[in-house]
């Protein structure tokens, strides 16, 4: 009798690691970003980006930015932005940079999903008037669990 009470236990353990195992879903982001200022001219850089995973789904985006001003006032700035979705039956992903020289916005989104379960990532990225913002926003879900986030974002200016 005290063997099959150890048998059912140990199945039971053995079935709620697996269930657990099975449930794993994570979502995290990072930014990073600088600024500096001098008699040379002025200059600012950053960026964000984040992933999102569960079950067999995966989502992810970035995005970057970069300006400078000389001291005579000429500015130039550069942005770059992507994503990348896959594992699930429906994977989207988008990227968009519009703007001029002085103002560009940067946007990417993208998103896997297998029936209930998905992952979620997006980054939008601002150059403007000498400084970078970016914010990424990720999520990943599982039925039977609450959706996990991450939300990452900077803001550097000269």
């Amino acid at each position: 009798m005290r063997t099959n009470l150890k048998l059912i236990l140990l199945a039971g353990a053995l079935t709620a690691a697996v269930s657990s195992a099975a449930m794993a879903q994570s979502a995290s982001s990072v930014g990073s970003g600088g600024a500096s200022a001098g008699a040379s001219g002025s200059a600012a850089t950053g960026g964000t980006a984040g992933s999102g995973a569960a079950g067999g789904t995966s989502a992810s985006t970035l995005g970057t930015g970069g300006t400078s001003t000389s001291p005579t006032g000429t500015t130039s700035a550069t942005i770059g932005t992507a994503g990348s979705a896959a594992g699930g039956t429906k994977d989207t992903s988008r990227s968009k940079v519009n703007g001029n020289a002085n103002n560009l916005h940067g946007h990417s989104m993208a998103r896997a999903q297998d029936g209930g379960t998905w992952s979620r990532s997006m980054t939008q990225t601002k150059v403007h008037k000498g400084e970078v913002r970016s914010r990424t926003r990720t999520m990943a879900h599982q039925p039977g669990g609450a959706p996990v986030k991450s939300t990452t974002g900077i803001n550097t200016g000269q």
